[in-house]
């Protein structure tokens, strides 16, 4: 678990800034007849605009700088000018942006246009798991109280929760340790004073079960029910939780 220093923090906060903008962003134009390769140039000029590089373009192959993923799709959906959101569609969308080599990453999930009852209340229940594990990310305590208070959540919703895959350590790279986990496993790793973790619940309208497509990277539920994902960058500081990718 790595340690960030002052400057790093400093540097996080502005990576993050950029990551809540393009965010701010999506909001504005997500709706009904817009494709989601729009809105991943929409991502690229805001990220390029503020002097940053897209974290996820190029990444392990990734084609796009954001990940868009529609109704019964998890994580990873690639942008795409023949996928046209439509009116009751949800899109979650995953940014990333390097700032003078640190990292801010974050998701939010959207309605497009009006959603049903069922569907709204996972997004909200999803954004709670997300704040509830949020307000666990304190030092010296167990990194299992996080996943704990997103499992809670979750199984209050009834909801399902995709277990292959969680949050993670973030700085100068997207992915460092830990892994978190969005469910208990009688973790002991212990969060340190100023470490970044990428906390990240995705939960399910129904089962827990996901896979892969055959374009190697859209992961979509088993039962083709509906996923939301929610993710903010956290530092653990002697004052508390400290979101970084929210507007400065």
């Amino acid at each position: 678990m790595h340690k960030k220093s002052r400057e790093e923090i400093k540097l996080m906060k502005m990576a993050g800034n950029i990551v809540a903008l393009v965010h701010q962003e999506m909001k504005k134009v997500i709706e009904p007849g817009i494709s989601t390769l729009e809105l991943d140039k929409i991502a690229y000029d805001i990220i390029k605009k503020n002097k940053a590089i897209p974290t996820f373009l190029g990444y392990a192959g990734f084609p796009a700088s954001i990940c868009a993923s529609v109704n019964e799709q998890v994580v990873h959906g690639i942008p795409s000018k023949d996928i046209i959101l439509k009116e009751g569609d949800i899109v979650s969308i995953d940014v990333g942006a390097t700032f003078r080599g640190l990292v801010g990453d974050g998701a939010w999930t959207y309605p497009v246009g009006k959603i049903a009852p069922e569907i709204q209340k996972l997004l909200e229940t999803t954004e709670k798991a997300l704040y509830n594990g949020i307000e666990k990310m304190i030092p010296d305590t167990l990194l299992e109280n996080i996943s704990a208070a997103i499992e809670d959540t979750a199984l209050e919703g009834g909801y399902g929760i995709v277990r292959q895959y969680g949050g993670h350590g973030v700085g100068h790279e997207m992915h460092e340790e830990p892994f978190l986990f969005n469910y208990r496993t009688n973790c002991t790793t212990i969060i340190k004073q100023n470490c970044a973790i990428a906390i990240e619940p995705m939960l399910n309208l129904g089962c827990d079960e996901v896979h892969t497509l055959a374009d190697q990277w859209t992961v979509v539920t088993d039962d083709k029910k509906p996923s939301a994902h929610f993710e903010h960058t956290v530092i653990a500081t002697q004052d508390g939780p400290l979101i970084t990718t929210k507007l400065l």
